[in-house]
């Protein structure tokens, strides 16, 4: 035999179709011209692959093969029009993940829409208005393109498949590949009279309100996908997403940890060493009663359980932390001085000097 071609393909001779199939693919992705227009030994090994593989992936022409017989390859390789063919046998339409045949699928741009909401709202979650500026189907034509009354016909050149075929001659033969028709732009259909609101695009600009539901537990940087809500191409397109992007405003009685919640209250030292009940406002509204037991240091934290945000996604919530702040004051009367010695001198402490 003049060549082995289990050996160019790496396979055992008792190699099943499908390990003959995954051998020529993992070659064929390596070595293609397309992907190594400047490599020449790379192309070289391309056909060796693909002629290999017209061998080895015919049973009856393998079993001739295996006995030793002359195989005419011309013949094998002219059962198709050519390498691109052949490929497309083996990987389908997505050639390399490159493209599909048939009318090409366009989409409409994705949208992103950054929007402030309050605390609150993270906090329980709940609707929004969103309004952004995007383009949307044309109410004359519907998405058409086409003049009201009228319709886009089939384009003569690509017949409505929205591609063409041309065929080149190269150093592995005639190669046929396929392409965007020119005329049509890969549509398959073309408009001989556009319609006058959106001059033959399918889409017209305006402003748009769309009401969004907001999740309980959100943080700044959430995005939220409408699918659907996006940029119209027009045409018969696939109109784009819409993403709405979160920011939580800042609060100015609280600041989050998570699902945490952090207030300060602020207190005297007389109520932080005797006791004192104090007002906490709560996320939901209203507030509720903490008492400060007698003894209090300054920076003492009281945890009030599931007070605090919803956890995304979930029923629980975080807890409330609130965060005191022992003030000593920094002027007294002559009476609040002379008290203030006395209870000092009951607890033993030394006073070095006098208050200026």
């Amino acid at each position: 035999m003049a060549r082995d071609y289990y050996r160019v393909l790496g396979v055992d001779r008792n190699a099943t179709a499908e390990e003959v199939k995954k051998a020529f693919r993992k070659i064929a992705r390596q070595t293609h011209p397309d992907m190594n227009p400047d490599d020449p030994e790379a192309a070289a090994r391309f056909r060796e692959a693909a002629e290999a593989y017209e061998v080895l992936s015919d049973p009856e022409t393998r079993r001739r093969y295996d006995r030793g017989d002359t195989i005419n390859l011309e013949d094998l390789l002219g059962s198709f029009t050519g390498f691109d063919d052949l490929l497309r046998s083996v990987f389908g339409d997505g050639l390399f993940g490159s493209g599909s045949g048939g009318r090409r699928a366009r989409r409409g741009r994705d949208i992103l829409v950054r929007t402030e909401i309050p605390l609150e709202l993270a906090a329980f979650g709940g609707p929004i208005d969103v309004d952004y500026t995007t383009r949307t189907r044309c109410p004359d034509c519907q998405g058409t393109g086409a003049e009201p009354g009228t319709s886009p016909v089939t384009c003569p050149d690509c017949g409505g498949s929205g591609q063409v075929r041309i065929t080149r001659r190269s150093v592995f033969g005639t190669m046929m590949t396929a392409t965007d028709c020119r005329r049509c732009g890969g549509e398959g259909t073309i408009v001989e009279r556009f319609c006058p609101l959106c001059s033959g695009t399918g889409a017209v600009t305006e402003e748009v309100s769309v009401e969004v539901d907001v999740p309980a537990g959100v943080t700044t940087g959430s995005r939220l996908r409408l699918a659907g809500r996006g940029e119209a191409a027009g045409r018969g397109a696939q109109t784009g997403d819409l993403y709405v992007e979160l920011v939580v405003a800042d609060d100015p009685r609280f600041e989050r940890h998570d699902n945490d919640l952090w207030h300060e209250v602020t207190v005297g030292f007389a109520e932080a060493a005797l006791g004192t009940r104090v007002q906490v406002p709560l996320i939901e509204g209203g507030s509720t009663d903490l008492e400060i037991p007698a003894g209090t240091q300054p920076g003492e934290v009281f945890r009030l359980r599931g007070l605090g945000l919803t956890v995304l996604g979930r029923s629980s919530r975080g807890d409330l932390l609130v965060h005191v702040n022992v003030v000593v004051p920094k002027e007294l009367s002559p009476d609040e001085e002379e008290l203030l010695r006395q209870w000092a001198l009951l607890r033993g402490e030394r006073i070095d000097r006098a208050r200026t």
